[in-house]
């Protein structure tokens, strides 16, 4: 069996990610695709609007095979721990022979001649990135201005490039035969925050939600079905806290709060303002540090995310496609063993358990932002 695997969020699942899995599936002409989801929270740092397995549902009703979770550890981090943590688990099985994701940019030996450079930083780069940061721009920016006369500006500079360079990297430095399938994006921009067409993006289709507006032209009718009415947390509210708790040194031991951003943290969770606020510049972007102020207070330290990058971990089964029991032997041979029901995770010890409990807890985190509460979900769909 090959197996198309797509790493993604489905926050919540729009007609781009129709046209993507459609796109993978004629692409790599494999037997099944399989979706690696972020779960409770997702990599800008926020909560998802729907839970994780509503939307691995959608991901099954609209053509994936099995959608596993990828774990809060990594789904939380920055791009290049997002990679590892999602190439980490799709590199278990040996079915997986290609990885799609969309791209703004579709040329493949573009992302592979820019991971091989990213992987091989000559000295002189990384002054450049050190001395253009002392400016005051963010690393992001920073590396793209750094490696202008290697690799072309616009492959760094947007969020869908930098992971699909960011997946290569991963693949490249495990050796990993998995071949990649970047898709070009079509409608909306990544980031663009207002509704334009039938393909607009995940961000302005969510500011549609939060503002009571229309968006039946930009999803699937399945997907509409199960939208929450509305949507408000209090999630700044709860980092603050978290913030204000704990003292300077643990929180510094979160992945990317350094340069002494734990004092601006412990400052700022006194302010009227939110924390990204407060906290945001040309430096820090507000996706850091939401990504910081929420791994602060799902208590997912550095040392846990390189200890899970460096051992056997588990794939969570958050739906499959119930005609499909030839993917499960598939996933199976993964040394990875595979979770589904209640009490399966009572096989796991040491560093995956502790994986494991922060979904949990993360699932948890995220019923008390909602005033949800867990239930026991059918993954055969």
């Amino acid at each position: 069996m090959k197996i198309c695997a797509i790493i993604c969020e489905y926050n919540p699942f729009h007609n781009g990610h129709l046209f993507q899995l459609n796109a993978a599936k004629e692409r790599s002409n494999a037997d099944a695709v399989v979706c690696f989801m972020s779960g409770s929270f997702v990599q800008r740092g926020e909560a998802a609007i729907m839970d994780k397995y509503t939307r691995a549902k959608h991901a099954v009703l609209a053509g994936a095979d099995a959608v596993i979770e990828l774990p809060t550890v990594f789904s939380t981090a920055n791009a290049e721990l997002f990679a590892k943590g999602a190439t980490h688990l799709l590199t278990s099985i040996p079915d997986v022979k290609y990885l799609c994701f969309g791209a703004e940019n579709a040329d493949k030996l573009a992302f592979v001649s820019a991971a091989r450079y990213l992987n091989d930083e000559p000295e002189d780069v990384s002054s450049a990135i050190k001395n253009l940061m002392d400016t005051g721009i963010s690393y992001a920016k920073a590396r793209a201005q750094a490696f202008a006369g290697f690799i072309p500006i616009n492959l760094l500079s947007s969020p869908n490039n930098i992971l699909g360079i960011e997946y290569t990297k991963s693949l490249l430095e495990k050796g990993s035969d998995v071949d990649i399938l970047p898709i070009q994006r079509i409608g909306s921009g990544y980031s663009t925050p207002e509704l334009e067409n039938d393909f607009s993006s995940a961000t302005a289709i969510r500011n549609a939600i939060f503002n009571g507006e229309n968006i039946e032209k930009n999803i699937p009718d399945f997907v509409r079905k199960d939208l929450p009415e509305k949507l408000e947390n209090c999630l700044d509210n709860i980092e603050k806290y978290a913030v204000l708790v704990k003292n300077k040194e643990d929180i510094s031991r979160v992945c990317d709060c350094n340069e002494g951003l734990e004092n601006a943290f412990k400052k700022a969770a006194l302010e009227s303002k939110t924390l990204v606020e407060n906290l945001t510049s040309t430096r820090y972007t507000s996706s850091r540090i939401r990504r910081i102020a929420l791994q602060n207070l799902l208590n997912i330290e550095k040392s846990l995310i390189r200890g899970c990058l460096a051992s056997p971990l588990y794939l969570r089964l958050l739906a499959v496609n119930k005609e499909r029991s030839d993917v499960l032997s598939s996933l199976s041979q993964s040394p990875f063993p595979i979770i589904s029901r209640a009490h399966d995770e009572n096989v796991l010890s040491g560093v995956a358990k502790a994986c494991f409990e922060k979904d949990v807890f993360a699932e948890n985190v995220r019923n008390v932002l909602y005033k949800t509460t867990a239930q026991e979900k059918n993954i055969f769909i």
